[in-house]
């Protein structure tokens, strides 16, 4: 049989109210100094917080009624008795509400979790007042002496546990680890000071512990900026995570997923491939954290102690992605690669894994191994090279060198022209080629800083070569479109050979075929502007690209260069001859040079000869040299 206890015997002190008051306005600067993105998961948790705010100030002034009892307060201590309970039972369903938001339970069944938490909130608010009038719960006898009877608080608080714990745990592939792990722990916390509370006869921080799973709820889904969608932390967490993560690990597993048709910040993921990366985080590798670094880019990190089985792990992801690929169409790129202790900079890695991805086709997995980083190893060193040149922008660097590639000329039977090339020379690498650093420089916007002092060298050798007395007609110098879309591209040219004393006319560019409207444009105001200080221009590679004659001969373009492509097709069929032979004979009518690439013997010398060249170029001749050793070439006039 139950027996009613005397109210006074529960011991109440307004300090862990105010402090519930206390920390929620700490919360609202937070959030409103943080610049937190408004959504409406927040505007949830903030309504949590208001309920509990009120919740506060209703049990603090019910208690300071509780002291003098009397007709005409009788009535406010019961409602706010009710009141306080009541936003207490809502606010279990708030949380309920957060509970099924972040985890997704669009489908009707999973909807009720709210549905049934909003129920029992009238059940337990209509039984609290049963209790009440039955007095068999809280009441106030007739001389006004106040008697707590069955706690419907407490059992209501017991039952709500169990369903937020039931309700993380049977969706936790829905929700990243470490929110359930947070949410636990809050909520255990939150019942061992109830328990504490209760056998002490304790009143005071009742209200605090509903406050405690906001604490979760602010850092995991508001201020850490977990993506509950995905279960991943946003880029700007990847590096302090990962430097805490390698630190006292023998190594550290990295595997990065890139799906290049989302890389656009306005493409949205469908609900059934976000489940899937939401799985792809949370399920493939122990204890491992994962990161969006852009819209199209995902990467996770695990302790390789943990995942020695690694290999197996991804054999599982490409399987499954495959599946994924076959509903829903979406190129990826996976790269696995262990961490190295010469890396210790979060961001090198993504460089690394960016890297490799430039050599893989779709749909492609590929892990690195020793070789491939160092490889990558010598493209990071030679970028910093660049970079360091870039920024210095010294015409004499020591490091870049200008080889050039002899042209005979046809017409005088001499060597009086030459192909200005660029090389590296570094410390730790020796000499690096064009086909390795020049898409470096490219890529990085390196290469006009290393053209134009290729330019500025070429005219001082140039300029050396005439004060000695060599016949010099001239020396191209290759140019990229990058180049010439710099708005002081041609400023920058008549400075550097005018400063050098050189002869406007003893200096070529060369200049690829233009492929797009815009490009053509830019070529075109950009040659005009030169042509008229006496600069002759090459069109390179010609029958490799996409130019039509139309736009060809809008340009004052001086020399044509057949690529070696074309000299190899003429080698063996007589319909190539004819074609290129006509070219060139065209080209020639109309007051252009030929010159032919890639001549490597006496067989390509006769049948270019016999194709209208004007001049022939290649390792017949000369492989490419130094250009102080053009001496060896040219004639004293």
């Amino acid at each position: 049989m139950f027996v009613s206890t005397p109210y006074e015997y529960f011991s109440y002190s307004p300090v862990g109210d105010i402090l519930v008051l206390a920390i929620i306005m700490i919360f609202a600067v937070l959030i409103k100094t943080a610049q937190i993105r408004t959504s409406q998961d927040l505007r949830v948790f903030t309504l949590i917080l208001a309920i509990l705010s009120v919740a506060s100030c209703a049990h603090i002034i019910f208690h300071q009624l509780l002291y003098n009892i009397n007709r005409n307060t009788l009535l406010l201590i019961y409602f706010l008795y009710f009141a306080y309970h009541f936003l207490l039972f809502f606010d279990i369903a708030l949380y309920l509400l957060y509970i099924e938001r972040i985890t997704w339970l669009s489908s009707g069944r999973n909807r009720s979790i709210f549905k049934r938490a909003l129920v029992g909130v009238v059940i337990f608010s209509a039984l609290e007042m049963v209790t009440t009038i039955s007095k068999v719960g809280f009441y106030i006898t007739e001389d006004y002496q106040v008697i707590q009877g069955i706690n419907v608080t407490s059992i209501e608080y017991v039952l709500y546990v169990g369903v937020v714990v039931i309700s993380i745990i049977g969706y936790k592939d829905r929700v990243y680890k470490p929110i359930i792990m947070g949410f636990i722990f809050t909520i255990g916390i939150s019942l061992v000071v109830m328990y504490i509370q209760e056998i002490h006869r304790q009143m005071s921080f009742t209200t605090a512990t509903f406050l405690f799973p906001a604490f979760s709820v602010l850092y995991y889904l508001h201020s850490n900026s977990f993506n509950p969608e995905t279960g991943v932390l946003p880029l700007e967490s990847f590096e302090k995570t990962f430097e805490t993560f390698t630190k006292g690990k023998e190594g550290v597993l990295i595997l990065s997923l890139f799906l290049h048709e989302f890389e656009d910040p306005g493409k949205k993921y469908t609900k059934g491939f976000r489940d899937f990366i939401r799985m792809y985080a949370n399920n493939f590798f122990k204890g491992s954290t994962a990161f969006q670094i852009s819209n199209g880019r995902f990467m996770l990190i695990a302790d390789m102690e943990k995942n020695q089985d690694y290999k197996k792990a991804t054999d599982k992801i490409l399987e499954v992605f495959r599946g994924q690929y076959s509903v829903y169409k979406h190129d990826f790129k996976i790269v696995i690669t262990r961490s190295y202790e010469s890396f210790t900079e979060p961001e090198m890695y993504i460089k690394l894994i960016k890297y490799a991805e430039g050599m893989m086709q779709e749909n492609e997995i590929k892990y690195i191994d020793d070789e491939f980083f160092e490889g990558f190893n010598k493209y990071v060193y030679v970028l910093k090279q660049l970079a360091d040149i870039d920024e210095k922008k010294n015409p004499e660097d020591e490091r870049v060198l200008v080889f050039c590639q002899p042209v005979y000329n046809l017409r005088n039977g001499r060597f009086d022209t030459a192909e200005a090339l660029m090389r590296l020379q570094l410390d730790e690498t020796g000499m690096v080629f064009p086909n390795e650093f020049i898409p470096i420089a490219e890529e990085s916007n390196y290469i006009n800083t290393l053209s134009l002092i290729i330019l500025s060298k070429t005219c001082k050798a140039v300029r050396k070569f005439l004060d000695e007395g060599y016949d010099v007609q001239r020396v191209s110098v290759n140019f990229s479109m990058l180049d010439l879309k710099s708005e002081q591209f041609s400023n920058n040219v008549k400075r550097i050979i005018s400063d050098s004393r050189t002869p406007f006319d003893k200096i070529a560019m060369e200049i690829k075929e233009i492929q797009n409207e815009k490009d053509f444009l830019i070529v075109k105001e950009r040659m005009n502007e030169l042509k008229e200080s006496g600069i002759m221009f090459y069109l390179d590679d010609f029958g490799t690209g996409y130019s039509s004659f139309e736009r060809i001969m809008e340009l004052p373009f001086d020399i044509i260069k057949f690529d070696r492509s074309t000299v190899i097709a003429s080698r063996n069929s007589t319909r190539s001859q004819t074609m290129l032979s006509s070219m060139a004979q065209m080209f020639k009518n109309m007051n252009y040079s030929a010159l032919f690439e890639g001549i490597e013997d006496d067989h390509d010398e006769e049948l270019c000869s016999n194709m209208n060249a004007g001049y022939l170029q290649g390792f017949k001749y000369s492989k490419p040299i130094p250009i102080e050793d053009l001496t060896e070439y040219f004639a004293k006039a």
